[in-house]
């Protein structure tokens, strides 16, 4: 199959563009350094032009709710829109597992707008929701962290491999539409602050980390809001494997 990739050089675009070849489908890879502007609709045409069908795995700037909401919002217009022009049968979108359970989250807003506009859209779809990467851990005490000391929030997640995302993404994107997919999450619920202590530990690194819900990630996604629901795909990977990898 010829399948396009949205948000191609990201971290998730990447892998899916590399689980793709490895089975031998001709992938068009679709990103603003590569000449196509989804913002703008610059180059989507040329490029859209046969694919069967699309995987949208792009991210959003940091920015505010309204700046989010008008980004994914623009990205996926544009997206949908040559689609349709282009005959496209088959539109998979990467969502986040929980984003309907919190509100106050710009990202997650912006999200939903994107899962709103797919499901309304003129191309069939699928939205894989799917719960953070283990690395995410890392990540976000990575954004508050000064002279070794972070702030971070206690969230409770069931972290999964970028590869195995990867894996179902591509997987479905062969495949007929199938709606709202399955919550896809790694096998273990892991505390966010328990994760960020390992990883740091495992790079030799020394960060005092220091639980709040003050930062970006408030109380409103405690306890299982960021879990995934009853009958979700379970990828292999556990933390700790991943976490081996790492040293």
């Amino acid at each position: 199959m010829r399948i396009a990739v949205a948000g191609a050089t990201g971290n998730i675009g990447a892998l899916t563009v590399a689980a793709l070849e490895r089975d031998g489908h001709e992938v068009v890879r679709i990103s603003r350094s590569l000449g196509v502007d989804l913002a703008t609709g610059d180059g989507l045409d040329d490029a859209l032009a046969g694919a069967e069908a699309v995987v949208d795995a792009i991210n959003a700037p940091a920015a505010g709710p309204e700046e989010t909401v008008a980004f994914f919002g623009a990205t996926t217009r544009n997206l949908l829109a040559a689609e349709e022009r282009a005959g496209v049968r088959h539109h998979v979108l990467l969502s986040i597992v929980g984003i309907h359970r919190v509100e106050g989250n710009a990202h997650y807003a912006g999200k939903r707008e994107q899962e709103r506009l797919v499901a309304a859209g003129p191309v069939p779809w699928t939205i894989v929701p799917v719960t953070q990467f283990h690395d995410f851990a890392e990540m976000v005490a990575g954004w508050t962290e000064q002279d070794g000391v972070a702030t971070i929030a206690p969230l409770l997640v069931q972290p999964i491999a970028p590869a195995e995302v990867a894996g179902v993404l591509a997987e479905l994107a062969t495949g007929e539409p199938r709606g709202r997919y399955a919550d896809v999450a790694g096998p273990e619920p892991q505390d966010l602050v328990d994760m960020a202590r390992r990883t740091h530990e495992a790079r030799g690194r020394t960060v005092r980390l220091v639980p709040t819900w003050s930062g970006i990630f408030g109380p409103a996604m405690a306890g299982d809001v960021l879990l995934p629901g009853e009958g979700a795909r379970i990828a292999p990977t556990t933390f700790d494997d991943w976490l081996a990898g790492q040293r």
